[in-house]
């Protein structure tokens, strides 16, 4: 966190003191073993500044799944709630069939779940907020204060989508309701057969959603190895600027 709060800073150190080398050397005749070292400098750093490049660029590439992930993670939440509410809405008027009563319990129960509890749509939109990529950003800083941001992945860290969403649609009392209901109102049961497939498919998503961020929150030290590789390019660059304008003023000479 150190490395990437600081990461402008840290550059412009790097690229100063690469600065203040080449100044020490700069009066060195080309050909003179300071600059075959500089020259040697650069090519290790440059070269490892590009290895790291191409590993950075592999997780910029994987973190572009989490922003998907979220998107079916609200859709799935969306296509629930919508389902759920047509549902109620259909069948759930003051029934008086047992079995109905009991599939609309079950949806009520369901909707309650992830509806009435906000750590469910919390746990989406915080994931969105703190992703891990959005900590490197140079020179332009994120909004919002650090403490702020902590406390949100700490959040994320926390949630346990088992624990919010370990409620099986079909259990020993709705399947037997649903089998009754199939012969006498199939309408209804293939109307309650989608929303157990939604939630399944929520809870599948969800669960997606949160192995993704800890895929990357696990692998965010690739940020660390960017900033650094960026430093020590910056580092080296003034030296290979140097030797090439000492070499074009011994050939202009």
């Amino acid at each position: 966190m150190f490395m990437i709060e600081n990461q402008f800073l840290l550059l412009f150190g790097f690229a100063a003191a690469g600065m203040f080398g080449t100044l020490l050397i700069s009066r060195k005749p080309p050909g003179h073993r300071a600059w075959l070292l500089a020259d040697l400098i650069w090519v290790v750093l440059g070269g490892f500044g590009a290895l790291v490049a191409g590993l950075a660029g592999i997780y910029k590439t994987d973190s572009g799944r989490i922003d998907r992930q979220i998107d079916i993670a609200y859709a799935a939440t969306a296509a629930f709630d919508r389902d759920a509410g047509r549902f109620r809405l259909t069948h759930c008027q003051k029934p008086t069939d047992t079995a109905v009563i009991i599939l609309c319990d079950k949806v009520d129960f369901l909707s309650a779940s992830t509806a009435e509890n906000a750590e469910l749509p919390l746990f989406i939109a915080v994931s969105n907020e703190v992703a891990p990529l959005r900590g490197l950003n140079f020179i332009v800083r994120g909004e919002g204060n650090k403490d702020d941001i902590d406390m949100m992945v700490e959040k994320v860290e926390n949630f346990d989508a088992a624990q919010f969403l370990a409620f099986a649609p079909l259990d020993d009392t709705t399947r037997p309701a649903l089998e009754d209901l199939r012969p006498r109102r199939p309408a209804l049961a293939a109307d309650f057969q989608i929303i157990a497939q939604s939630y399944s498919d929520l809870i599948r998503h969800v669960g997606k959603l949160k192995e993704e961020w800890e895929f990357l929150q696990a692998n965010s030290h690739i940020l660390a190895l960017q900033i650094i590789a960026l430093c020590l390019v910056s580092f080296a660059a003034p030296f290979r600027l140097g030797k090439s304008i000492v070499e074009l003023r011994r050939g202009g000479s």
